[in-house]
């Protein structure tokens, strides 16, 4: 089983960034593939990881600027912009509106489930990851976990070793 999990590193107000510090903790281990991403619209940093580590399952992990709990995220929608003061725009032009993650891990009442990835770079590399990997029909399991800003990476370690780590997770197909 081969895993990616990514994160992401500074941007705007934010000099350091709870996912970046979480995906450098993760401990080596055979199979597993650890990315932290510059904050950017780039299609081809993310396309490119999954060409180059072939996984069998992806987890995103973002973080958010408010929250007190962790969000599983189900959907990526076909928008984003660079700042709440631009017009939302379209991911990939005649794409999908929305694309469905097929990812479920068991975080119990640690995490919330949520439709609503924003129109940011999160949402940005879900939807781009989720579009590569139907188009290519590819047999990838993909998730993305929102992680507040404030949050213990500790305490997400530690989930992760929980379940997606310890191949104790429930793939939930969908359409």
């Amino acid at each position: 089983m081969r895993i990616l999990i990514y994160g992401f590193g500074p941007y705007r107000q934010f000099h350091d960034n709870v996912t970046e510090k979480i995906v450098r903790s993760l401990a080596a281990r055979r199979g597993l593939e650890k990315i932290v991403f510059p904050v950017r619209f780039h299609k081809s940093q993310f396309t490119g990881a999954v060409e180059k580590f072939r996984p069998d399952i992806v987890l995103g992990l973002g973080q958010c600027s408010s929250g007190r709990v962790l969000r599983m995220e189900n959907r990526a929608v076909n928008r984003r912009r660079n700042s709440t003061d631009q017009k939302p725009r379209p991911i990939a032009r005649g794409g999908p509106p929305k694309l469905l993650t097929n990812l479920k891990l068991n975080l119990a009442r640690q995490a919330r489930v949520s439709n609503d990835a924003g129109d940011y770079v999160c949402n940005y590399s879900m939807y781009v990851l989720l579009d590569y990997i139907k188009r290519r029909k590819l047999p990838v399991i993909y998730g993305f976990v929102h992680v507040p800003c404030r949050y213990d990476p500790r305490k997400v370690l530690c989930l992760l070793r929980q379940t997606l780590l310890s191949s104790r997770f429930n793939v939930q197909s969908r359409p």
